[in-house]
This record gives C-alpha cells, sequence and structure tokens, in this order.
C-alpha cells in the first residue's frame, strides 16, 4: 500500500516537474508571441490608418505622377510605333497590289493605234533631226576637202557617207509622210438664219391725272387772345407779375446808385479831425544853461550830498 501510494507520488511529482519545465515555459512563448502578434498588428493598423489620413508628401506625389506619366509615354510611344508599322505594312501591301493590278491592265488592254496627226508630228521632228545630220554631213565633206588635196580622204569621205545615209533617211520619211497624210476637210459652219418679224406698234392708254387743289384751312385763335378766356386770365396775371418784378428791379437799381453816389461824396470830402495838445518834451531844455548864482559852492554840502548817495 505505501509503495503504491509512493509511486502515485512520484507521478504527481513527476507531471509537476514536467509542467514546470516543460508546459510552463511553452505557455509563457505563446502568450508572449500572441502579445507581439497583437502588437504588431496593432501598429500595422495604425501605421495603415496615419498613411490613409496622412497626406501624401509633394516630393512622392511629383516623383510618382512623373514616373506615370513617363510610363504612359512609353506605352504610347510603343503603341503608335506599332500602329506606324502596321499602316506602313498596309501601305506598302496596296502598292504593291496597284502595280500588279496596272501591269496586268497594261499587258491585256488593247495596244492604241497611234493617230495620223500624232505620227506626222514624229515624222516631222526625226526629219529636222535627219536635215541636221545631213548639214553636218555637207559640213565635213566641204572641210575635207582640203585634206583629200592634200591625199588624206577620211573628213571628205565620211561627209559623204554622212550625207548619202541622210538623204536615204528622208527619201523613207517622205514615202511614210505621204502615206500617212491625212486630209482635214473643215465642217461647214451653219449659220442661223433670222426670220424677220413685223413690227407693230403698241397702244399704251392714256390715263388722265386729276390736277391736285388746295383748299386753304383757317388757323384757329390763340386761346390767350379770346378775352373772357382762362388763357387770357393767365397770361394777364403773368404778365403783372413780370410788371411788378421789373418795377422792384428798377426800384432796388435806383437805390444801390444813390447809395453809392453818397458814399462817393463822404469819401471825397475832407474829415476835419482836432488839433492834439501839445505835450512838452523833456528833451526840450536839452542844450541851455540857465543863470548860475555868482559865488563859491559851500563845498561841505556838495561832500554830504555825496556821501549821502
Amino acid at each position: 500500500m505505501s509503495n503504491e501510494a509512493l509511486g502515485g507520488g512520484v507521478m504527481v511529482a513527476v507531471a509537476a516537474v514536467l509542467w514546470v519545465a516543460y508546459l510552463m515555459p511553452t505557455w509563457s512563448r505563446r502568450k508572449q508571441y500572441q502579445a507581439t502578434e497583437k502588437n504588431a498588428v496593432r501598429l500595422q493598423q495604425t501605421l495603415r490608418i496615419l498613411a490613409e489620413t496622412a497626406e501624401v508628401p509633394h516630393q512622392v506625389r511629383l516623383e510618382a505622377t512623373a514616373r506615370t506619366v513617363a510610363e504612359q509615354q512609353r506605352v504610347l510611344a510603343r503603341a503608335e510605333q506599332a500602329e506606324r508599322a502596321e499602316a506602313q505594312a498596309v501601305a506598302d501591301a496596296a502598292r504593291d497590289v496597284r502595280r500588279a493590278a496596272a501591269a496586268v491592265a497594261a499587258a491585256a488592254a488593247p495596244r492604241v493605234a497611234e493617230s495620223p496627226v500624232s505620227k506626222l508630228r514624229r515624222l516631222r521632228r526625226f526629219r529636222g533631226l535627219v536635215s541636221l545630220i545631213l548639214l553636218a554631213g555637207f559640213v565635213l565633206a566641204v572641210t575635207g576637202i582640203a585634206p583629200a588635196l592634200a591625199g588624206s580622204f577620211t573628213a571628205f569621205v565620211g561627209g559623204g557617207v554622212v550625207m548619202v545615209a541622210a538623204f536615204g533617211i528622208l527619201g523613207r520619211l517622205a514615202t511614210v509622210a505621204r502615206s500617212a497624210r491625212v486630209v482635214r476637210v473643215d465642217a461647214p459652219v451653219v449659220l442661223p438664219v433670222l426670220v424677220g418679224q413685223a413690227f407693230e406698234p403698241v397702244q399704251l392708254e392714256e390715263t388722265p391725272v386729276a390736277a391736285a387743289t388746295w383748299t386753304p384751312q383757317p388757323v384757329p385763335r390763340a386761346m390767350h387772345l379770346s378775352r373772357g378766356s382762362i388763357a387770357q386770365t393767365a397770361m394777364a396775371s403773368v404778365e403783372a407779375a413780370n410788371q411788378l418784378r421789373k418795377a422792384a428791379a428798377e426800384a432796388e437799381v435806383t437805390r444801390r446808385a444813390a447809395a453809392l453816389a453818397e458814399e462817393a461824396i463822404r469819401a471825397a470830402t475832407p474829415i476835419a479831425r482836432p488839433a492834439a495838445a501839445a505835450v512838452p518834451s523833456r528833451f526840450a531844455s536839452m542844450g541851455i544853461v540857465g543863470e548860475t548864482s555868482p559865488g563859491m559852492t559851500d563845498l561841505d554840502a556838495v561832500l554830504r550830498r555825496r556821501r549821502a548817495v
């Protein structure tokens, strides 16, 4: 019994040791990991909220905009280059097709016969050229006469050969021109025939025009000239008021003229002012010596006065 109890206690002790030695650190590390993960998630959420709410710096926005614009420009340039290459290929293919169609049409089209007029023009131009060659051969033959007399017949023979060939060509051209000559027949000009018509005079009806007449109408008399009318009474009152106003103005002018004349008379008449009383001056007796008493003055009295001063 004691062994079983001891064995059970040992098992409990071993379980407790395992719990303390292994399970507790594991649980602690897991709890710490979960706390760290929660903190990281919270920090990430906070940073995301700050990034969403905070305004992007101007430099970052400009850099992103410039990068986007450059990328769009590159894409647009590639698209335009591809479109140009495709359009060039289509144009080249269409040009090749047109050339092939033109060649086939030219090969299949019947040859148009040359008109006699154009043939004669071409013959005339060719005949002018042959005539120039004939003239050159004649000049060469003439210039080769002197060397021929000296024993050199090259220029003379060459000029003769050129002249003979030119004459032969001109004869052939004359034959061809006679066969291709066209007789022109002018079409008759048909002039219109004017058919004369008899002249018939036109009779115009004369409508009598009535002469304009004018009957003078009497002009109505003015209302203020009618005696006893309201207008005549109003005009009379207005004239009376004007006369009163004129009389008052004349009286005022007369009064002002009299006042001005009186002031002028007063200004011209001198005003008599009373003479001021003569005031004796204390400097009037300067330089005048009065009477002096003869004899010697009392010296003691003089000294006494001086000491008193």
